[in-house]
């Protein structure tokens, strides 16, 4: 009774008692277990208490190899948790990325505009104060969404309107595309064009997860036009579906043609510190991880384009 008593304490104490403390511990308890039948009765011949020890100092190490095994599977479950949960703040850091600075940039755009013609043409204030209120709401409904989907991922029901399945909600697909390069079309002065494959409107016909990136891809990238090429006389995207390598995929391209460009060296997006291009690199991670494409850089002798390349399979 007394050796069971001592090897479930080894394997308790490698188990929950810290590195020193368990190492040190486990030898004295190791050693008493093995030496619990000489003290408990008449010592045998010295080949036999050798033996008896040697059985029991096996069973010790067993217990402790136990306990350590036991630590070691909590150790890893606790990591892998802790990389979840990172992984998902990145992911919400990225969602809040994307969609908000789109939107907060545009309220500054139209801001702009409105302390332009404010002195000269009071009448066009009120239109460009509506298109700030849509913004700031399609802004906070990004919040909302990135909100819920937090809540849900972290086990507590989702307070507020909105549908249940948060990580639905705050995704977005090809139709939305629209919405965006309408919204962009009417806080700024350039020529806008948007071409899209019929094909790829067909429902069904392009993963949710490919939609909601070519989504990302363009609002990225009209946010960087906005920001770093104010000045852009046209910008043009294009949503197509095709074949590359035998294989179907999706190609989404954002082009511009800025001036501005060549005098800035080629530095479209500016550096880091204004998050233009760190911006870009967290969006072709992300492009990578289903297996696609990102480039982005100057196109031609004026302007920059960005295009990605999302495989449907």
């Amino acid at each position: 009774m007394e050796i069971t008593g001592l090897l479930l304490l080894v394997c308790l104490v490698a188990r929950y008692a810290g590195t020193r403390q368990a190492f040190v511990l486990c030898t004295v308890l190791g050693v008493l277990a093995s030496t619990a039948l000489l003290r408990l009765h008449l010592p045998p011949p010295p080949l036999e208490a050798a033996a008896q020890s040697s059985f029991f100092a096996l069973g010790a190490i067993a217990a402790a190899a136990a306990g350590g095994g036991l630590r070691a599977l909590e150790t890893r479950r606790l990591r892998a948790v802790h990389d979840a949960r990172l992984s998902q703040r990145l992911q919400l850091a990225g969602d809040l990325h994307d969609f908000v600075a789109h939107d907060v940039s545009g309220i500054v755009a139209l801001a702009q505009a409105a302390q332009v013609i404010g002195a000269d043409r009071p009448e066009k204030i009120m239109p460009l104060l509506q298109q700030i209120e849509a913004s700031g709401l399609q802004a906070l409904g990004s919040l909302d969404r990135t909100v819920h989907m937090l809540r849900s991922s972290d086990g507590t029901p989702a307070a507020g309107p909105g549908p249940s399945d948060a990580s639905q909600s705050a995704a977005y697909g090809l139709e939305d595309i629209v919405d965006v390069v309408d919204r962009f079309r009417a806080t700024g002065g350039a020529e806008v064009r948007l071409d899209t494959d019929e094909l790829a409107e067909q429902p069904g016909r392009v993963p949710r997860e490919v939609a909601s990136m070519a989504h990302r891809v363009v609002v990225e990238a009209l946010t960087n036009v906005r920001r770093h090429a104010g000045s852009a006389p046209w910008v043009t995207v294009s949503v197509t579906l095709g074949p590359e390598h035998s294989k179907p995929v999706l190609t989404v391209s954002v082009a511009n043609g800025s001036p501005a460009i060549n005098e800035k060296g080629g530095r479209h997006l500016g550096d880091r510190g204004r998050h233009g291009a760190s911006g870009l690199e967290g969006l072709a991670e992300r492009t990578r991880a289903l297996g696609g494409s990102l480039e982005f850089g100057v196109r031609g002798e004026h302007g920059w384009r960005v295009t990605a390349v999302l495989p449907l399979s």
